[in-house]
């Protein structure tokens, strides 16, 4: 139906005159959103103009319009009360605009006004800063849009929790703090999912202590799992192994993607592993190699074959870590290999 309507009517001209005059790539609208050009009331000058107020040139409008051309839908009642919303956490207009500039949709998504200022200032006492808020308004706007409450019970259940696995109240802040900035996207969990989760690793023989340890090393990643997921993982994960329960624990401490992936990419990432020849004994010593996809394990392995590393009999340590970590192991063992071996009892090559 929407389809015969969009094709039914006709394109709002004083739309498209409008966008010419700023130099707006009007096709590259026609082939991403071509039903905002159809709308009988769009405000493109007036938002146009608001941009600029706010400091935006030319280029930059006519950039910010192509890539959220339903910006030219909001009224500029709702695109002020956006901007005011914003410079709460924003340090000054520059600031403000070069955010709009790289993040068009979040800024123009309009709705849950009061949901939005409400945990903002939420977010403000609890102690987050100013620049923290803004990356989450950035990357996760849909944070703001819940009911405030629904955020503090969240916060509530995790200081709860926190609380009664030993942690103590002066560690508390810093904590939760690091959490919800490492990942923002818990707060769309519900407090009962994020109860059940902490239940099932005490019910697996998790003590207080190793529970809180992957609550920090998961980043919060714990929250947006299941009972289930979390039980077929370490099953499959036992099984491969072949491990004891004490085993398997120890294995999920020392690299909790164990519990975080799914069995379908566990056996994508260790079917590529085998393929390089790496053993299920070598993986076991070393699992956080699975934390790595199968396209970066074949490149790692890849450079250093090309140092005549084999990994299939030495050590897998030196394929893990971050893009700079990896890259500091392959320079060490780099220079070690170019690097002649000095003998303290060879004689000396010396002319005379």
């Amino acid at each position: 139906t929407y389809t015969t309507d969009t094709k039914s009517r006709e394109e709002n001209k004083k739309t498209i005159e409008s966008l010419y005059r700023l130099s707006v790539d009007i096709k590259k609208i026609r082939r991403l959103k071509e039903w905002v050009l159809l709308q009988e009331v769009a405000y493109v000058q007036e938002v146009a103009g608001i941009l600029q107020e706010m400091g935006a040139d030319e280029p930059a409008v006519a950039n910010i319009l192509e890539r959220c051309p339903e910006a030219i839908l909001r009224s500029p009642a709702e695109i002020n009360a956006q901007r005011a919303l914003w410079q709460l956490v924003c340090q000054n207009e520059k600031q403000l605009i070069k955010l709009i500039e790289q993040f068009p949709e979040s800024f123009f998504t309009t709705g849950y006004h009061e949901n939005q200022k409400a945990n903002i200032l939420f977010f403000q006492e609890l102690g987050l800063k100013n620049n923290i808020i803004t990356r989450f308004l950035t990357s996760a706007p849909n944070i703001f849009y819940s009911p405030v409450e629904k955020n503090k019970k969240v916060i509530e259940t995790l200081q709860r929790n926190y609380l009664s696995l030993g942690g103590s109240d002066a560690n508390m802040r810093v904590w939760i703090l690091k959490l919800l900035s490492q990942n923002p996207f818990i707060l769309l969990n519900t407090s009962t999912a994020i109860q059940e989760n902490l239940e099932f690793l005490q019910k697996s023989d998790f003590s207080d202590q190793e529970v809180l340890q992957l609550l920090s090393k998961l980043k919060g990643f714990i929250f947006q799992l299941t009972p289930t997921t979390m039980q077929k993982s370490m099953l499959f994960s036992k099984n491969i192994f072949k491990c004891s329960d004490q085993e398997l624990k120890e294995l999920v401490l020392k690299c909790p993607a164990l519990l975080y992936y799914s069995v379908p990419i566990l056996e994508e990432r260790l079917g590529g592993l085998l393929k390089e020849g790496i053993s299920i004994a070598q993986i076991r010593e070393t699992p956080m190699v699975l934390e790595l996809t199968t396209q970066i394990v074949q490149y790692r392995i890849k450079k250093l074959s090309a140092l005549g590393y084999n990994v299939k009999s030495e050590s897998l340590e030196s394929l893990n870590g971050t893009k700079k970590d990896f890259e500091v192991n392959y320079g060490k063992i780099q220079s070690k290999k170019e690097r002649p071996m000095f003998n303290p009892v060879a004689p000396l090559n010396t002319q005379y």
